[in-house]
């Protein structure tokens, strides 16, 4: 039977999923309200 205490204390993240994470964080991703803000920059240069 396994011993899933004696397993978590094992247990060691992936590195892969560190560096992920890491890059997902570190990247500035354009959102929905970014691209609204923009549209709306450009409707009022063009009036």
């Amino acid at each position: 039977m396994i011993d899933f205490e004696e397993e978590l204390k094992k247990f060691q993240p992936s590195l892969e999923v560190e560096e992920a994470e890491e890059a997902i964080y570190n990247h500035d991703l354009t959102d929905m309200t970014d691209i609204l803000k923009e549209m709306m920059q450009e409707v009022k240069q063009s009036r």
